[in-house]
């Protein structure tokens, strides 16, 4: 698996998801029941991505916003 992501794409995505994480339990009156864990799914996908340094979305779609290849 090739790194397709820069660190400025990395970070970005940690602290989308966060705040995600923040969102879901911090308003749970307003964000019960499935639309609470669509959030935290789209957060754990954000933060796997991260760690990873591989968006399969970008491998589709030809994207790198790193600038060496590993």
């Amino acid at each position: 698996m090739t790194v397709n992501m820069g660190k400025v794409d990395r970070g970005v995505r940690v602290l989308v998801a966060v705040v995600l994480v923040a969102l879901a339990f911090a308003v749970p009156a307003l964000l019960a029941g499935w639309l609470h864990w669509l959030l935290l799914v789209v957060a754990a996908v954000l933060l796997v991505t991260s760690l990873l340094g591989n968006c399969p979305a970008y491998s589709v779609l030809g994207i790198r916003t790193c600038r060496t290849r590993v």
